[in-house]
């Protein structure tokens, strides 16, 4: 489980071949405090195991799945990612839930600047738009962001400086492919809607009047 707040780059210092899938070795730029064999990291929002960690490198392998869905079969030797170590119990919880797992691709379709920000509009798959809401968040390359605007299969997010500055967003352009994972509250709740209890076949009793009624509608 991961938070979107990015705690450093990492840079692909090798890349290789290994049964349908890659092997990644990749540099942090930043210290792996008390680093343990087998832990979770996640490379531009993909969940992925971190092995044989020796000082600021490690290696990561990606299964041919995570290389259909992802951006991170386009990632060559040098190229930079986002890196955020799993979510301790005890840690803040500064972005929101992130699981890490990939839901789709979704391309850049504009950058321009706004004041000290910068605006991105990104297409993504229509299946997918509805999970996407005005003031919600999303994921995008493993970083934590409020939709600024939705309409259609479109979407904005505004970003800082700061965010810019310190993740690989400030290197995207309109083309550019990007890893989204959409907030998966909205997933449960809409399997919550949909589901039948198997032993009646009845329709759940959680539908949006129960969810009006109790005060999460309005």
């Amino acid at each position: 489980m991961f938070t979107g707040i990015i705690q450093g780059l990492g840079e692909v210092v090798e890349k290789r071949p290994a049964g349908g899938g890659m092997v990644f070795c990749l540099e942090a730029d930043f210290d792996l405090t008390e680093p343990q064999e087998g832990e979770s990291i996640a490379i531009n929002g993909t969940c992925l195991t971190a092995r044989n960690i020796h000082g600021r490198r490690f290696l990561a392998d990606v299964s041919p799945e995570s290389l259909s869905c992802t951006n991170l079969g386009g990632l060559a030797v040098g190229s930079k990612v986002n890196l955020e170590r799993a979510l301790r119990l005890t840690d803040r919880l500064g972005g929101h839930i992130v699981s890490g797992h990939i839901d789709a691709l979704a391309r850049v379709e504009e950058r321009k600047a706004v004041g000290d920000f910068t605006l991105f509009t990104f297409s993504l798959e229509p299946e997918l738009a509805k999970y996407v809401i005005e003031k919600g968040s999303i994921t995008i390359d493993g970083v934590s962001l409020t939709v600024n605007s939705c309409s259609g299969s479109r979407f904005s997010v505004s970003i800082i400086p700061h965010t810019l500055a310190v993740t690989t967003l400030g290197g995207l352009k309109p083309g550019s492919k990007v890893n989204i994972e959409v907030d998966i509250i909205g997933k449960y709740v809409e399997k919550l809607l949909s589901a039948k209890s198997p032993e009646e076949g009845k329709v759940s009793k959680i539908n949006p009047a129960f969810l009006a009624e109790h005060g999460f509608l309005r």
